[in-house]
């Protein structure tokens, strides 16, 4: 039997749905959630190697969501966003019982997440600047394709791009999770952290989360 998530109330049901819409449309497919008492994590990719020679790095987008109270059984399940989109539609407008996808999905990012703990405060950078690496990125990408390029000129030159420093450590990868995923406000600072091998980029909207292959 499905498990079914009790969504805390209408904002955060409406909050999960647009997180899931723009994954759908910068990320890949899928998603794992984990719960942890009366709370939901939603992880997200937005980039990761599609083989052992890849050299980018993965980068996740999370956001925690509210729920009314805790699941009788603990819930870390992967299952496809969209699948989880048409769920929501049907809950019609009241609903906010939302039962789980019953065909888990399988793909290797959801595979390692990052530390709950252990992690140490390393700065901020205001997310106007991380806003213009991103439209900076985005028009880089746009201007160095050819009219009908192939998938692997697509895979190349979005690495050459998104696998640009833009601070020693923080691939401009994450500027683009963060902008894509609607995490950033002009007048916001991002706050900055890492632990052993993870990077993570923090706002009030959510948390991208950056891994090296040799992480």
């Amino acid at each position: 039997m499905a498990a079914t998530l009790p969504l805390a109330d209408h904002a955060t049901r409406d909050d999960l749905r647009i997180f899931l819409e723009r994954l759908s449309r910068a990320g890949q497919g899928e998603v794992r959630l984990v719960s942890k008492g009366s709370a939901l994590a939603v992880y997200g990719c937005t980039q990761a190697p599609r083989g052992i020679t890849d050299p980018v790095p993965v980068v996740l987008a999370m956001r925690a969501f509210g729920l009314s109270e805790e699941p009788e059984e603990a819930v870390d399940a992967t299952v496809q966003a969209r699948a989880l989109l048409d769920r929501i539609a049907r809950l019609g407008i009241v609903g906010l019982s939302l039962e789980l996808p019953d065909v888990p999905a399988m793909v290797a990012w959801a595979g390692v997440l990052p530390p709950i703990s252990g992690w140490d405060p390393a700065g901020s950078i205001d997310a106007a600047s991380v806003a213009r690496v991103a439209a900076e990125g985005i028009e880089r990408v746009a201007s160095a394709l050819p009219a009908d390029p192939g998938e692997a000129v697509v895979q190349r030159v979005r690495a050459s791009v998104w696998g640009a420093e833009m601070v020693p450590g923080i691939p401009a990868a994450a500027a683009f999770a963060a902008e894509a995923m609607g995490f950033l406000q002009p007048d916001d600072s991002v706050r900055v952290a890492r632990s052993l091998t993870w990077v993570r980029l923090s706002t009030a909207r959510g948390h991208v989360l950056v891994r090296s292959l040799l992480g």
